[in-house]
């Protein structure tokens, strides 16, 4: 497993580095449609746990207005623009500087809110064992489709069966689904449904 995690480390740092400098002219024209569409700041950051809970600054474009009077619920405030930036996943081209700095690695489970943190159980908490991923099984099984108690499995099941194989047959998939555009968010819902803890009611 030692020699995995630092062949998939230079794997990060390799297609990370060149990512940033290939996508930069995309990333120019998201920023500049971002400003003119949603106003400063173009990106968006928020504090996320990373491999063994350690808090890191994740960066993303910013997809949804400031809330305001009019614009409070997520449906309200992710405007066409943003839509279209999730569902392309152009939005997530910023967090290849996540990848390069070592927060976090191409595949692994997504990196969810702090507060999620208490509510989740011994096993769920497992996700944790690894770097968090710009794609992981559940985002390749299904994206925001799923329900939160298969993609924990889903996470779990990749920090015990991880490697090379796996790594590429997700990337393929998660090609595939943002493609296809399948999956970007949950039943009824604009974005994702909030994590109440397996029993729906808070920390257990």
């Amino acid at each position: 497993m030692r020699r995995y995690d630092a062949v998939k480390r230079g794997m990060d740092v390799v297609v990370s580095a060149v990512g940033l400098v290939v996508t930069a002219p995309v990333q120019l024209v998201v920023a500049a449609v971002v400003r003119v569409a949603l106003g400063s700041p173009v990106l968006f950051r928020q504090q996320r746990p990373g491999k063994d809970g350690v808090i890191f600054e994740l960066v993303k474009f910013r997809t949804m207005l400031h809330p305001d009077t009019d614009h409070q619920t997520d449906a309200e405030r992710l405007m066409p623009v943003g839509r279209i930036l999730r569902s392309t996943s152009l939005d997530e081209l910023p967090t290849l500087w996540n990848v390069l700095r070592g927060d976090m690695s191409l595949v692994g489970p997504r990196p969810l809110l702090v507060e999620y943190l208490p509510l989740y159980s011994a096993e769920q908490a497992r996700r944790h064992e690894v770097r968090p991923g710009v794609t992981g099984l559940a985002q390749a099984s299904g994206r925001n489709s799923l329900g939160w108690e298969d993609k924990f499995a889903l996470d779990v099941q990749y920090v015990d069966r991880r490697g090379l194989g796996l790594d590429l047959h997700i990337l393929r998939r998660t090609l595939a689904a943002v493609l296809s555009r399948r999956g970007i968010s949950g039943e009824g819902q604009a974005t994702m449904s909030v994590f109440l803890g397996s029993h729906g009611d808070g920390p257990p």
